[in-house]
């Protein structure tokens, strides 16, 4: 190749350089993967892309860290009480403590299953309390004396009767009371059952973007068994938000008792200034600049007056002046918690 053509080809290359980059169009699998919907549900564990913008917006349940103590100390209640409501042996273990979407939840509800609606009373709030079939089946042939080894199924078609409605509502009322137990440490709460459900619609309690709490348990009895999910909604837990986040459940009793008794020996041992005021006037700040000795201040005070017991600008209480031998006393009319009771509705007041 000549130099001339050599150079010919070098230019035109540059030119291709300096001209805009030619458009690219993203295929179907950089889109999803954008997206966040480009992994299986077995694989997609976390989400990606938008999908994990957008729940990004969820609390996790890591930043109120009592909530797990307290789901911890139901595991080993429930797992007490359940043997002593089936007589058998019941073994509850804790599968998962996760933040989802309201609406999320009811979607994921595998039916058939029984809904119930419990009221937690305190927090004037309401949660869910799923049971799945294999469990509800567990219960109705343990309490009925089914036989252990066999495998319960249901019926398709079928609705589940009054009979077993009516002892997986026992089942829940057991564990709504060992709820109540398990927050005792922390808070006082009731939960009382408020109705039952077969249809997630019907057990609708905050709005489908709410974020809620899950709890996921497992309920083992020896060769049958089953889940149970606790969900719930982060309005509920609201207004105990400052008690779940404690570190330890003793955090609101962890006070230093020793310090505490010493502060308290010396502000005994205190010793204030208390001023009787006998009364106040206002007067330019050029006749104050004046003031020579031998002048005299006429003040609006009578001898039976009463004067005012001041402590720095507050005032601890009233009093009426008098003689104790050769000194002056002031006797207290007033108790101090009335006058700072007083003084501290006065400030309310004009705030």
């Amino acid at each position: 190749m000549s130099a001339e053509a050599a150079g010919a080809a070098a230019d035109d290359w540059e030119a291709e350089g300096e001209g805009a980059a030619p458009e690219r169009i993203l295929n179907q699998d950089e889109i999803d993967s954008l997206l966040g919907f480009g992994l299986g549900e077995e694989e997609n564990t976390g989400a990606t892309g938008v999908r994990a913008i957008i729940n990004s917006a969820l609390v996790s349940y890591e930043r109120l860290p009592m909530l797990e103590i307290v789901f911890d100390r139901l595991v080993r209640l429930m797992t007490t009480s359940l043997r002593n409501f089936t007589s058998d042996n019941v073994e509850v273990s804790l599968d998962q403590i996760s933040s989802i979407r309201f609406g999320d939840y009811l979607n994921s509800i595998p039916l058939p299953a029984i809904i119930s609606v419990f009221r937690a009373e305190q927090l004037d709030n309401f949660g869910l309390a799923t049971v799945d079939s294999s469990l509800i089946y567990s219960v109705v042939d343990v309490l009925l004396g089914g036989r252990r080894g066999g495998i319960s199924t249901r019926v398709e078609g079928r609705p589940y009767t009054t009979i077993e409605r009516m002892l997986v509502t026992r089942m829940i009322e057991v564990v709504l009371n060992d709820m109540r137990q398990a927050f005792a440490p922390l808070t006082n709460v009731d939960f009382s059952l408020d109705r039952i459900e077969t249809n997630p619609r019907f057990a609708a309690i905050a709005r489908p973007p709410n974020a809620a709490i899950l709890v996921r348990l497992r309920v083992d009895m020896e060769d049958r068994g089953g889940k149970l999910e606790l969900l719930l909604p982060y309005a509920t837990l609201e207004p105990i938000r400052k008690m779940l986040l404690q570190q330890f459940m003793g955090e609101k009793f962890g006070r230093d008792n020793i310090w505490e008794g010493h502060l308290a020996h010396e502000l005994w041992r205190t010793k204030l200034e208390v001023r009787a005021v006998l009364d106040e006037t206002r007067v330019p700040l050029k006749q104050v600049l004046n003031l020579k000795v031998g002048d005299t201040l006429m003040l609006d005070s009578t001898p039976n007056a009463p004067v005012s017991l001041m402590c720095g600008a507050v005032a601890l209480s009233t009093g009426r002046v008098g003689r104790m031998g050769a000194s002056l006393a002031v006797r207290v009319e007033e108790s101090i918690s009335q006058t700072a009771k007083k003084a501290v509705m006065k400030l309310g007041g004009g705030a």
